[in-house]
Order: structure tokens, then sequence, then C-alpha cells
């Protein structure tokens, strides 16, 4: 691995840069990554990740939005031919492309400021990912592992784990980046579902139920979905109308979306 280039990390891009060996080989272990896996890498900066991941698979794609980087992460790595740099914003990059031979893993540091819509964006290709290891800001992580009654419990907590299995693993101190951000971070393993133990009939609806349901987290489900349902519906449902959306799990979720999706004057989709 060659001499790291000097470059100053861009807050528009929200970079830190893990420089902590000890953290890097943790994450590599979590990982486990085995010639022949297709692993591709959101954001790999100078490649203290990159490199021990592809000294065990040898071939790589990472997803990297800085030009400028991208020079410095093919000299550091320039014994690796088979890396394959996709000069591009996650935000807007069709992994599916990555899968035309098998399933793809993901991994990667996100940037904080995007870390919660890149989820999304990469929650709506599920189908073609074995499974995501990530470093977040740990408030982000408690929120995807959160479980219902937790003051964290939330959309993105039903929507990500209507999709995946979600482990938080372990906490990273801010010191082991360069700059250190202001906050600890965590990694996150998200195994995608082969078969969803609970199948929603429609994905849009879902989405909005979901947020129907939280946009006010301290009232209750009777005026969050006040005109939407009423007492009997909720009767049917068996749900309470007096609890509050985090007391809900996934399956409740569900169950109202479904529900939703057959009564002939569906509001949730006005």
């Amino acid at each position: 691995m060659s001499k790291t280039q000097p470059h100053k990390a861009r807050k528009r891009f929200g970079q830190n840069f893990l420089h902590d060996h000890g953290v890097i080989r943790n994450i590599v272990a979590c990982i486990a990554p085995k010639k022949g896996q297709r692993i591709v890498e959101i954001g790999p900066g100078k490649g203290a990740l990159t490199h021990g991941i592809i000294a065990a698979t040898e071939s790589m794609d990472v997803v990297e939005l800085d030009r400028d980087l991208i020079p410095i992460l093919k000299a550091n790595l320039s014994n690796y031919p088979d890396l394959r740099v996709h000069e591009a914003d996650a935000m807007k990059f069709d992994f599916s492309q990555l899968a035309s031979e098998g399933n793809i893993r993901v991994v990667g540091n996100l940037p904080y400021n995007i870390s919660t819509p890149l989820i999304f964006h990469l929650l709506s290709q599920a189908n073609i990912i074995d499974n995501m290891h990530f470093m977040l800001q740990k408030e982000v992580v408690d929120r995807l592992a959160a479980r219902p009654g937790d003051s964290l419990y939330g959309r993105l907590s039903v929507m990500t784990q209507y999709y995946c299995q979600v482990e938080s693993l372990f906490i990273v101190g801010p010191e082991s980046f360069d700059p250190a951000p202001k906050v600890d971070s965590a990694i996150v393993r998200m195994t995608p579902y082969r078969e969803k133990p609970y199948l929603a009939d429609s994905l849009e609806t879902l989405e909005r139920t979901v947020r129907l349901g939280f946009q006010q987290r301290r009232k209750t489900l009777r005026n969050n979905y006040k005109g939407i349902l009423n007492n009997d519906d909720f009767e049917i449902l068996e749900i309470d109308p007096g609890l509050r959306p985090e007391r809900l799990d996934v399956p409740d979720f569900v169950k109202i979306s479904n529900y939703l999706d057959t009564k002939e004057d569906n509001s949730v989709k006005a």
C-alpha cells in the first residue's frame, strides 16, 4: 500500500477519514470478506477500509464522489488491478448494474449528512444485496435497531426492519477519525430478508402509512390517522387507537397498510 497523499477532508462531502488500524481490523472481521464475493464500498476515501477488504477478495468495486480522492485511492491500492472505481454519487447510483453475476455486499463509512436517504436508496434495491455493513453516527444506528417502545423507534426503524434484520455491532469513538467528528459512531449490519416475514401488498401504501403514523409521535394513532381510520377500523385491526405510534411493531404497520389497501376510499393514497 503506497504512502497516503495529503488531502484535506471536505465538509460538503461529510468526510471523516478512519485511521485507527484496530477499528479497521474489527470492521473487516465483521464483514468477513472472501475471495469471489462482489463487495461494493461507498465512499472509500483514501482506501483504509478498502485495503483490508480487497486483500481478501482480490477484486472490488468502490463508489466515490470526490474526484480529487480517486487518484490517491488508486495510488494507495496500486497493487490491486481489479479495483473498479466508479466516480459517482451513491445517492443516484444504480447498484443493480453490479449484480449481473449474483448479489452484492455493500460496505462503507457513510457521510452523516446523507446517511438516512442513502439507506432508503439502498433498501429500494435490497433484492440484489446480501448484506450491508456501515459506519454511521451512533444515533442513526440506534434508530435503525430500535425496538417498539424505545424513544428512538420511528419511521427509519420500521422501514429498515421491514426489509432487513438489523444488528448494532460496536461503537467507534471520535478519536478514530481525522478530522474527529463531534459524536460517536457505530457499526451496523443489515441483512435483507430473502422472504419477508410480513409482506405489504403495496410498498407505497406502507411508506405512507408509516409516515402518517409518526407525523406527530406524541399523539395517538386515533389522531394521526384521523379521517383515514375510525374506531370500527381499529376494532377490526385489533389495534388500540389510544396507543402512540412507537408502541406498534412492524407487523402492525403492515396490517394497517394492507387493510387500507382493501378500503374503497383509500385516503392514505390521496
